[in-house]
Order: structure tokens, then C-alpha cells, then sequence
């Protein structure tokens, strides 16, 4: 005999469930053995873990502390830098007024003190001429004579008014002696403080060709988000720029000006900090503003990039006094203690559930642990992808989503009685008990995830962590409660244990106060005469809804007022 169709439903779905786990068990297998950037432990934070602590001075020209603002400013783009998604538990604070302390969750490599530390002004710059990084000459002895240092006699203004960008005239012949003196590798040539009205001398990031560029007509401002992909006929990791109004109808004019330029007047230079990173020829008209940036990028490079250029550029230029490792705040006794109460919490709860629900409360103990198998992996896919840590603040919010599930089970399970006690046989109970707590477990659902969200927000960074933990086990209930709970249920209900009401099942129907007649029907329970149908009436009274038992009373005293009746008359 073929198997009913809630059953094939339930073995589906199940099915679909451990498919899930393996997917995500394998997504973490991936970036443990292929990648090497994921683990099987999630990662902590700075309270539970410790880290790096590193100072940035503020630069300023004349030595003095530089302005409020712009240190608020500094702080909330590095912030954004070292924890774009919020829930990274870096710190990022100021000190003493030019100071900013940036506090990092393990130990923070070269990319990442580089993220910090860079100003990241992109500025684009047309080409107007290139050469080699070499500052000598072989002379006509055979030997490498230096270039000479710049004549300041030299004139230095443009004897015609450059007409644009890409125009010539804008190399003197000062500049023309200042660029073959120009040393690459000399940290006193500092580009990134050039004027952006003026021509720049300077050298890509490699140092591998020295450029004589035009003013700047395009900087950082003007972009409106950045991201990082690969080309699809390179397979070169690069950097997509999205311009906003004003730098995609300037850059469509640029494009429209280099576009059949003769080399390297046809080359516009993106140039970060004063390097350049790219020199690209125009191959086409670009009206769109949408250029990339492509380079010697590697995954994380691009991906460090995009963030500084979509976060914005530094209003101030930072040195680096101090990096030194960080003790954690709290230690691993918080954190132990944070688990043992999440395993006192779990343990209240099993307890609870075998009392009050006998059998069924196996089905909430094995709920909670699939939803503790799927949130760990989860957890550790998410510190790799997005740099999540979890901090105490996140143990919270896993330990207070124990609570929410659990009355989500006394929602499905106090249903499913329900229509026990209405006269339904158990397997039509477990279908209608679902179809009635469901829109109540959704909307429960719903306003956790809301007040997450809500929470996440607009809570300090400190509170994001629970926020963060709390919203994900809020999804990860529901999807347990659909691809888990319910179709396990499907399954008991057809079992003999179960199906034909144990006392120990938690699904008796007699003790519920309605009395079995056979596999599938029930009739009003009959008056009690025994000590335990009086037993399991006052059950089922307890455990009786409050229209329900208003009803009762209600049909009680008329049945009073009509034997009255018939005792007068």
C-alpha cells in the first residue's frame, strides 16, 4: 500500500532538511580545506578573544590638534572599513584629541593595517606622458650619470592656457626637469599632497612607470558605490565603480575627449594617495559611469579597495604610533559561564517538556538540537564570509532564543490538544493543530525579527552582536519548525505509539477529556463516576481555553436553569 500523501509530504521535507545541512556543512568544508580562511569553530571578539590594538596619529600641517569633526569623521569611515557589516566587534574610538584607537577582534595582518591606515583618496587624472622609473643617463663616458637637479630657472608656467585636462601645455619645461629627477622609491616624494589644480609627477604603485599626469577631474566624491568582481574575459580581479549625476556626465565628457587619442593621451589614471593604480587607455565612450579600476588585485585586495573608495576617502592623514596585542576583556570564564547557563537554559527547558508533554517533549529536545547543528555551522560560514564574531552579547541572544522557541512549541503542541479535545482523531488534529498555530508562530516570528532589526540598527556596535545572533536563530526556528517539527509530527501521529494515544505519548485523549472509541473517532467524554475520569476531567478543565470554558459554565447553567424548571413544575 502506497504511503499517504502527508507522509510522502513529511519524507520530502525532511529530506530537503538534510540536504540544507549538507550544504552548509559543505560550504564550511570549503573554506576550511580549499580556501583555508574558514574554521569549525566560530570566531570570537575583543572580550572573549582579545586582539590588536592600534594608535593612528592625526597629521596636520602646522602640528596643531586637528578639527572635532573631522576626527568624528575619520572614526565612523575606519569603523566602516574594519567592520563593514557591524557585527565584525571592532572598537573604534578617540583619544586625546588627535588620537584614534582601533581595537581589532585576532591578530591584524599588513591588509588590514593598511586598511586602516590609508587616507584612500581616489583622484583621476588624465595621462599626458610616461617613462621609465630610472632618475639616470648613460653618459657618453658609458657610465650612469644622474639626471641634475631642476634648474629653478626654469619656466614653470605653461606658455599657452591648457585648454583641458589631456592638453600639453601643462608640461613646463620645469616639469619636464623635475619628472627624469623624479626618484619612485624616495619616501620624501610625497604625491598625495599635491594641488589637484596643478599637473603631478608621480609613480605607479609598484614603481614600475613614472607618469606625468594632468589636474584632477574626478575624485572620490563623485563615486556612489564601488565593488569588486572579476573580468569576465580576463578573469582579473577589479574594482567597479558606480558614479553619481555630476561624475557620470564629467566622465562621459573625459571619455568622450580620449577616445581616439593618440598614446598615452588616450590613458586616464585612477590614482590612489598619490599612486597610481591603474592607467587604462579609453577604448570606447563611456556614458554610463560605470569604469573599472584593474590592476594587480587579488580577491581581497579588490575587495579592501571597494570598501575604502564606497566608505570614503580620510579627512585627515594618520601615522601609526603603537600596535600591540590586546588581552580580552572578559576571558574564557564569561564565556564559560555564558554556555553553562545556555545549557542550564536548554536543560529547564527539556525538563519542562517531559513533564507537561511526556513523549511529545523528545520532539521539542530534538528540535533544539538540529536548530543548534544548523546555528553553529551558520555561525562559522558567517566568520568567514562576513567577518562575524561572536561576542558575550551574541551568547545572549542565543541563550534568550531558547525561551521564544520553546513557546513557540506550547503554541503547536496546546493546538494540536485542542482539537483532541474537540472529538478529532490524532492525525487530523496534528494537520489542523499546524494550519491553527502556524499563523500565530509566524506572527511571533515576525515581531522578533523586526525588534531585531530595529535593534540592529540603530544600537551601539556593542549591542549588534545580540541583535545579529537574535534575528538569525529567529529565522533559523522557523525554518526548523517547517522543515523539522512539524513533519516529524506527521510521522508520530502515524505511529502506534502515538497514533493510538499512550497515556505517555502526551497526546492521550482520555486525559485530554475526550474519550477514545476506536483508531480514528472519539465521542464526548461521558460523565465521570470514577475517581480517574474525575481525575481527567478536571485535566481537561485545567487545560482548557478560555472560550472553551466559558462555554462550559455557559452550557452548565442553562442545564441548571432547565432542571430547575422541571422541578417547579
Amino acid at each position: 500500500m502506497a504511503p499517504s500523501t502527508p507522509v510522502r509530504h513529511a519524507w520530502r521535507v525532511l529530506t530537503g532538511l538534510l540536504a540544507i545541512t549538507g550544504v552548509l556543512f559543505g560550504i564550511n568544508a570549503l573554506g576550511v580545506y580549499a580556501f583555508q580562511a574558514s574554521s569549525w569553530t566560530p570566531d570570537l571578539a575583543l572580550d572573549l578573544q582579545g586582539g590588536t590594538q592600534i594608535i593612528l596619529a592625526a597629521q596636520t600641517t602646522d602640528g596643531a590638534n586637528p578639527d572635532a569633526d573631522q576626527l568624528a569623521q575619520a572614526v565612523t569611515i575606519i569603523r566602516q572599513r574594519v567592520d563593514a557589516s557591524g557585527v565584525g566587534e571592532a572598537d573604534v574610538a578617540t583619544e586625546g584629541g588627535r588620537n584614534i584607537v582601533v581595537q581589532i577582534p585576532g591578530q591584524a595582518d599588513d591588509a588590514t593595517r593598511q586598511r586602516i591606515q590609508s587616507s584612500a583618496q581616489l583622484q583621476l587624472r588624465a595621462v599626458l606622458f610616461t617613462g621609465s622609473p630610472a632618475t639616470s643617463f648613460v653618459g657618453q663616458d658609458g657610465q650612469n650619470t644622474p639626471y641634475p637637479t631642476p634648474d629653478p630657472s626654469l619656466p614653470a608656467t605653461p606658455t599657452a592656457s591648457p585648454t583641458n585636462g589631456s592638453d600639453t601645455s601643462w608640461i613646463t619645461p620645469a616639469l619636464q626637469a623635475q619628472f627624469l629627477a623624479y626618484d619612485c622609491a624616495n619616501p620624501a616624494n610625497n604625491p598625495a599632497q599635491a594641488p589637484a589644480d596643478q599637473p603631478l609627477i608621480t609613480c605607479s604603485d609598484d614603481g614600475s612607470v613614472k607618469y606625468i599626469l594632468g589636474p584632477v577631474e574626478l575624485d572620490g566624491t563623485d563615486i556612489s558605490n564601488a565593488t569588486n568582481g572579476q573580468e569576465q574575459n580576463t578573469g582579473q580581479w577589479a574594482v567597479n565603480l558606480v558614479f553619481n549625476d555630476k561624475g557620470t556626465d564629467t566622465f562621459g565628457k573625459i571619455s568622450q575627449r580620449l577616445y581616439g587619442a593618440q598614446p598615452p593621451l588616450n590613458q586616464f589614471a585612477f590614482v590612489l594617495d598619490g599612486s597610481v593604480l591603474s592607467a587604462p587607455s579609453m577604448n570606447g565612450i563611456i556614458v554610463d559611469g560605470r569604469p573599472s579600476i584593474t590592476g594587480s588585485f587579488t580577491q581581497e585586495s579588490s575587495k579592501a579597495l571597494a570598501d575604502q573608495l564606497k566608505y570614503g576617502a580620510l579627512p585627515l592623514s594618520f601615522t601609526v604610533v603603537s600596535s600591540d596585542t590586546v588581552s580580552a576583556t572578559l576571558g574564557s570564564q564569561q564565556l564559560q559561564v555564558g554556555f553553562i547557563a545556555g545549557l542550564i537554559g536548554l536543560g529547564l527547558v527539556a525538563i519542562y517538556s517531559l513533564i507537561v508533554y511526556r513523549a511529545l517533549g523528545t520532539v521539542i529536545i530534538a528540535s533544539l538540537g538540529v536548530m543548534a547543528v544548523l546555528t553553529y555551522v551558520t555561525l562559522c560560514i558567517l566568520a568567514w564570509r562576513m567577518g562575524f564574531r561572536l561576542s558575550l552579547a551574541g551568547v545572549a541572544g542565543l541563550i534568550v532564543t531558547i525561551g521564544f522557541t520553546a513557546d513557540s512549541f506550547i503554541v503547536y503542541f496546546e493546538r494540536i490538544r485542542d482539537e483532541l479535545r474537540d472529538g478529532k482523531s490524532i492525525t487530523a488534529a496534528v494537520e489542523d493543530g499546524w494550519s491553527r498555530a502556524k499563523r500565530t508562530i509566524y506572527i511571533s516570528k515576525s515581531i522578533n525579527i523586526l525588534a531585531a532589526v530595529v535593534l540592529y540598527i540603530l544600537a551601539d556596535a556593542t549591542v549588534k552582536g545580540f541583535a545579529f545572533t537574535l534575528g538569525l536563530t529567529t529565522a533559523i526556528d522557523i525554518l526548523i519548525f517547517i522543515l523539522f517539527t512539524h513533519p516529524v509530527m506527521q510521522l508520530l501521529a502515524r505511529t502506534r505509539f502515538f497514533g493510538s494515544g499512550h497515556p505517555l505519548s502526551g497526546m492521550d485523549p482520555e486525559a485530554l477529556g475526550a474519550v477514545y472509541r476506536g483508531r480514528a473517532q472519539f465521542r464526548a467524554p461521558a460523565p465521570a463516576v470514577s475517581g480517574r475520569a474525575n481525575r481527567s476531567r478536571g485535566e481537561a478543565q485545567r487545560r482548557q481555553t478560555i472560550a472553551e470554558r466559558k462555554r462550559a459554565e455557559l452550557a452548565a447553567a442553562q442545564g441548571n436553569s432547565r432542571s430547575t424548571k422541571e422541578g417547579d413544575d
